[in-house]
């Protein structure tokens, strides 16, 4: 009788580390927010309640990365599990690119879609909009939102932006004169599957339109008595930032978009809570680091500064391999699942949820691949706070060539082969540096990336020889591997356009 009960014993321990039915799954990813504008991960935000009530109900990841430093890189990795110098895609789309994610690459909506579950994907795509890239040709069979980033094309209500940027031209109006960092004089579209339904797109209501079409895919999903797979990409908190009220005193229109979108990301929890509590995955990341030249429009990198960079000039942000450039926050909540209140410092990136979902799920990865990600369900459940042994960061265009991996974690190491800043607030930038041998960081000590180890010392001579086998084993792996190219062509044909009859198109 004491073995049979230690035996139920375990088999209770264990359980909530094993599935026995297919789950649903809700993937929130943020665009461009900080680490620090997360009320939980950092105390001097205040405008998340609702996800620091998520985090309160579920567990935070504090050593979370993106897959890459900017858009397209890293959609494509969260989709695929693998690093753009496998699945292709190295760096942004644009409004007139042909191609996209890779064809034959397998998206995780195309492998759950194959498993029994409902799809769909609302707001930024940014893999390719043309042909067969569109997302109802990846695998989703429901699409609501804007190709890409919704500064690529004008609109009549262009919010915020440094420098602004001027509304859509109209019938009768003279050519305008091209602004910087205003992207075309083509007016921003927005798909409802592969139909254009409004052209400009209203900024103002779009948030509430996101909510609204995943509550609406839920219920639907919900009442077909199917597994869903809801993969929602905000535009939240890349500019142009167009929140609904009057910014309240703090943190000005900075503050009153991430409260816009801390209640959107509310909303789609109650709505998910309603149809299906206790077997539902809400999982909720960054895509990168915040846009620090737009200054204040930015936002916080907590105690993620890239010290030593900015010491050399230029941001350790958004498209920089300084952790504030790739560590973002990261959310999970499961009812019963998930443990609540814990913080996990496992070594983790959004290449984990495409194979933890699969897995889920029960279904097979796709063959004849390799992934960078891990299935980390172990981790979820609380079973296990072991994550990656090395994580890769790819140059994402602030140093060295677009992709190439020259910048790795192995346990609390941080190594450079090449450093650089992208553009700061001031304008400055921090040129391209290559370091052989490579600068080391330990973020134990010196999460800010202050000062590397000291070449000489007995750290450094320990630690290097583990480092250079593990970035030479990366780099043979990758070139064994079955290696996708993306088309990164471009033509005007490929611009999305409602009315071609009306200057920007309109309709």
């Amino acid at each position: 009788w004491a073995v049979l009960g230690l035996a139920l014993a375990l088999v209770g321990l264990w359980a909530p580390c094993v599935v026995s039915m297919q789950p649903n799954f809700i993937v929130i990813l943020a665009d461009d927010v900080g680490w620090g504008d997360l009320g939980a991960n950092w105390a001097e935000t205040k405008e998340t309640p609702h996800l620091d009530q998520l985090a309160a109900e579920g567990t935070r990841f504090v050593d979370f990365h993106s897959a890459a430093s900017t858009c397209s890189p890293s959609r494509a990795s969260l989709l695929t599990g693998r690093l753009g110098v496998r699945n292709g895609v190295t760096h942004n789309f644009a409004i007139t690119s042909l191609g996209g994610l890779p064809l034959n690459e397998t998206t995780l909506a195309e492998v759950l879609r194959e498993a029994g579950y409902s799809t769909g994907a609302i707001g930024k795509w940014h893999l390719g909009h043309h042909g067969r890239h569109h997302p109802n040709s990846r695998g989703f069979d429901y699409y609501f939102g804007i190709p890409y980033s919704h500064d690529m094309g004008c609109t009549d209500t262009p919010g915020y932006n440094l420098p602004p940027c001027p509304p859509c031209p109209r019938h009768g109006t003279g050519a305008r004169e091209a602004r910087k960092d205003c992207y075309t004089e083509v007016a921003l579209p927005l798909f409802e599957n592969v139909t254009i339904i409004q052209q400009p797109v209203e900024l103002g209501s779009l948030a509430t339109r996101y909510a609204d079409e995943a509550s609406r895919f839920i219920q639907r999903a919900s009442d077909s008595g199917r597994p869903y797979f809801l993969y929602v990409a905000l535009a939240h908190m890349h500019v142009p930032l167009t929140p609904p009220l009057p910014p309240a005193p703090g943190r000005g229109i900075y503050g009153a978009s991430l409260r816009e979108m801390d209640a959107l990301v509310g909303r789609i929890k109650e709505v998910a809570d309603s149809h299906g509590k206790g077997n539902t995955l809400l999982w909720f990341a960054g895509d990168n680091g915040p846009w620090a030249q737009k200054c204040e429009l930015a936002g916080r990198l907590g105690p993620f500064v890239g010290a030593w960079q900015r010491q050399r000039g230029g941001s350790s942000a958004k498209q920089t391999t300084w952790e504030g450039g790739h560590r973002v926050p990261a959310l999970a909540y499961w009812p019963g699942r998930v443990p609540a209140r814990r913080t996990s410092h496992a070594l983790l990136s959004v290449l984990d949820i495409f194979p933890t979902l699969v897995a889920l799920a029960g279904a097979a990865l796709p063959p004849n691949r390799r992934f960078d990600g891990l299935d980390v369900s172990p981790v979820l459940f609380g079973c296990s706070d072991v994550g990656h042994k090395v994580l890769l960061h790819p140059n994402s265009g602030a140093a060295g060539k677009v992709g190439e991996i020259e910048a790795l974690r192995l346990a609390q190491y941080k190594v450079f082969y090449t450093t650089g800043g992208a553009m700061a607030c001031d304008g400055s930038t921090g040129p391209a540096v290559q370091h052989q041998p490579p600068l080391i960081f330990n973020l134990d000590r010196d999460i800010q990336e202050q000062e590397p180890l000291d070449v000489a010392s007995r750290e450094y001579q320990a630690v290097l020889p583990a480092i250079s086998r593990a970035y030479a084993q990366a780099l043979q792996d990758i070139a064994a591997d079955n290696v996708s190219v993306a088309d990164y062509s471009q033509d005007p044909a490929a611009i999305p356009c409602c009315n071609v009859q009306h200057v920007g198109c309109r309709c």
